[in-house]
């Protein structure tokens, strides 16, 4: 499948690019929440402008071709780094460090900021989707029982406010290549939104696990174990 690259980088080279670029996408993320919220004078939103555009163009002088993937290594564990929830290097992901047990449990706490509103002081619609779409897939793959989203349906029970939040998601069952999850996010007062979702194990993973397990596979072509 394009886009899923086996690299088996080291431990040591992948806790440098950790400590190379959380950091330096912390700052961009940072960078939009002032954007959003600044009150400077015009000019110096000029200057900065300029500042911005050069940056970008030292950024652009080497580059990769389209989008950055998942890279992942024996384990199956990817590094989804360019990711809109998780994304190491995604400065739209808040992101979300997600925890996860064999049982097909998957939870995390996590702050939304201005970079994240709908309704005035809500957060979006659209990324309480978001991130309960990642959740449930986390939960899915946490089990034993990846796939990709098939379906989502979600219910809003009341506004989501901007700030500390936590999001909770498990399997309900599976059935062969199908897995159904659950999951909801939830404020200091309790649940704001539910959903539920169908994965599926896709065609071309199922085929790269089979010759896998038979030891045809070669290198590059094993499935990873999530699909983020």
């Amino acid at each position: 499948m394009a886009g899923y690259v086996r690299d088996d980088i080291t431990p040591e080279e992948l806790e440098r690019q950790r400590a190379l670029y959380g950091p330096f996408t912390q700052a961009v993320r940072e960078l939009v929440d002032a954007t959003i919220r600044t009150e400077v004078d015009d000019d110096e939103i000029r200057a900065v402008h300029a500042e911005v555009e050069a940056l970008t163009a030292r950024l652009r002088a080497r580059q990769l071709e389209g989008a950055y993937g998942v890279r992942f290594g024996a384990t199956g564990r990817g590094r989804p780094w360019g990711n809109s929830v998780v994304g190491l290097r995604n400065a739209v992901a808040p992101p979300l460090v997600i925890d996860h047990d064999d049982t097909g449990r998957a939870w995390s706490d996590f702050h939304l900021g201005a970079a994240y509103e709908g309704p005035p002081g809500l957060v979006h619609g659209g990324v309480s989707a978001l991130i309960l779409d990642q959740m449930l897939g986390e939960a899915a793959g946490a089990g034993g029982k990846p796939g990709m989203t098939g379906t989502l349906t979600l219910r809003y029970r009341r506004g989501t406010p901007l700030g500390d939040l936590r999001a909770e998601a498990w399997i309900e069952r599976s059935e062969g290549i199908k897995t159904w999850a659950r999951g909801q996010l939830r404020d200091a007062e309790g649940v704001t939104v539910e959903a539920e979702g169908l994965f599926i194990l896709p065609r071309w993973a199922r085929e790269a696990l089979a010759a896998h397990q038979r030891g045809a596979g070669a290198e590059g072509k094993a499935t990873p174990s999530y699909f983020e």
